[in-house]
């Protein structure tokens, strides 16, 4: 009496390369959905243009001080209060990257109470 031959069971690799074969397919497809741009057209640079606050932002330094067109603040509602009133339902402020997150947080609650309908945060890139 021979003992039953164990035969291990293959893997389905070509399951597995039609399901990438799919994803390259699928990639391909995706890529090109977007036109390409005119080889002619030329883009604006804007690398040389030094970027700065813009004047009627309130800016926040990591340390909590409060500085408006080169001057010291003493409060956020002192910022609301120096706007046109036009103006005072958007207001922008400047943070320092390495002011806390809860300063932040804290400032933009103050600029609230103080009459800002919304607090619009300007950023490096935004500044670029």
């Amino acid at each position: 009496m021979r003992a039953p031959t164990l035969r291990t069971r293959r893997e389905p690799t070509i399951a597995l390369i039609n399901i990438v074969f799919l994803m390259l397919i699928f990639f391909m497809a995706a890529a090109t959905l977007a036109p390409p741009l005119d080889g002619e057209l030329k883009l604006v640079r804007t690398v040389e243009l030094e970027g700065r606050a813009p004047p009627d932002a309130l800016v926040i330094h990591a340390d909590g001080r409060l500085v408006y067109r080169g001057e010291a603040l003493p409060n956020p509602a002192a910022y609301v209060a120096a706007l046109p009133e036009d103006t005072r339902d958007t207001v922008r402020i400047v943070p320092d990257a390495d002011l806390p997150a809860a300063g932040l947080i804290r400032l933009g609650a103050a600029l609230r109470q103080a009459g800002a309908d919304r607090v619009v945060m300007v950023t490096e890139r935004g500044l670029q």
